[in-house]
């Protein structure tokens, strides 16, 4: 879009013009999207943080003088709503966070716990495998660590690349509260990458061993295969499933596991490209005389070795991910 379309489309949407707001508004929705979940680590409440923040533009774009301004203007309303929710709903965990390893053999209990870390569906699946956008589960969980203000200045100056003045206004907060948060908030993210080894990482994509291990561990999965996927396994791989609490640790936990509830039905596993930056697959379970969707997992590896089944069985959270959007 040119700058005079842009100007043009955006007097016509502060005049009221609906379609021409979403033509000013359509190359900015994604990247607000992908900011609300990195400050929310749930899809659904930055869906629902993004349409309020786009309604709030709707009603204020009258206000708006310069179409080079509706950039960061978008993302300070976005960041504003996105703060309110995560300071009413408070930080979302990974099954680690909420308590210690599961004993295979005991019984599973019932769902419980959370907020639960969720995987991000991305609007434009096509974009999520040129780069990692700071959305790995890990490292979201790392930011759920922070305080709403703390987790905000860090993805609006680290992740974004905003300046301090510029991350204050975001913010409506001076730039020694910016530069002070962004210190406390930097002493927390390192604590947590030097006691986790799951931890915010900055990786490239995954590697052709990688998504090698995935393809493998697939094939392996729906053959019910256990000798083979214990070889993909890494000596402490992690096998979570929000929202039962339960996780495993350690090769030999995550074996039994498998071998003994999972795969006593038969499975068809399906890829999903990548989601927050690694390799998922959409598990098919046998159930009442046919396949249906029971699970997204999305498969972390390293130098060819599964080190962590981040599984997701939710009904509506499965249910969003097999249906005909995607």
């Amino acid at each position: 879009m040119s700058d005079l379309d842009g100007a043009v489309n955006l007097t016509a949407a502060a005049s009221g013009d609906g379609r021409a707001f979403e033509r000013v508004i359509a190359p900015h929705r994604r990247e607000l999207l992908v900011h609300a979940y990195r400050l929310l680590g749930s899809s659904s409440d930055a869906e629902d943080a993004l349409q309020e923040a786009l309604l709030t533009a709707w009603r204020a774009l009258d206000t708006l003088r310069e179409p080079g301004a509706l950039r960061p203007w978008l993302y300070r309303l976005t960041t504003r709503v996105a703060m309110r929710f995560a300071e009413r709903r408070g930080p979302r965990m990974l099954s680690w966070d909420a308590g210690e390893a599961h004993d295979p053999a005991a019984p599973l209990g019932p769902p419980s716990g959370g907020p639960w870390i969720e995987p991000f569906r991305d609007p434009d699946p096509a974009r999520a495998v040129e780069r990692r956008e700071h959305i790995e589960l890990a490292w979201m969980s790392a930011l759920q660590l922070l305080p709403p203000l703390q987790r905000a200045t860090v993805v609006l100056k680290d992740v974004l690349g905003y300046s301090s003045a510029e991350t204050a206004a975001a913010l409506e907060t001076t730039t020694a509260a910016v530069n002070s948060a962004l210190q406390r908030a930097r002493v927390t993210l390192a604590a947590s990458s030097a006691g986790n080894e799951s931890a915010p990482t900055r990786a490239t994509s995954a590697t052709a061993a990688d998504r090698d291990a995935v393809r493998r561990f697939s094939d392996a999965f729906a053959a019910s295969d256990i000798v083979t996927i214990v070889e993909l396994l890494a000596d402490d791989v992690r096998f979570t499933m929000p929202p039962l609490p339960a996780w495993f640790d350690g090769r030999q936990d995550v074996r039994a596991f498998l071998a003994e509830r999972v795969l006593a039905t038969p499975w068809r596993l399906e890829p999903l490209g990548d989601v927050n930056g690694h390799p998922a697959l959409l598990g098919h379970q046998w159930q009442d005389d046919a396949y249906r969707p029971a699970a997204v997992m999305v498969i972390h590896a390293d130098d060819g070795q599964i080190t962590w089944i981040a599984t997701f069985i939710e009904p509506s959270l499965v249910a969003e991910w097999s249906g005909p959007a995607r």
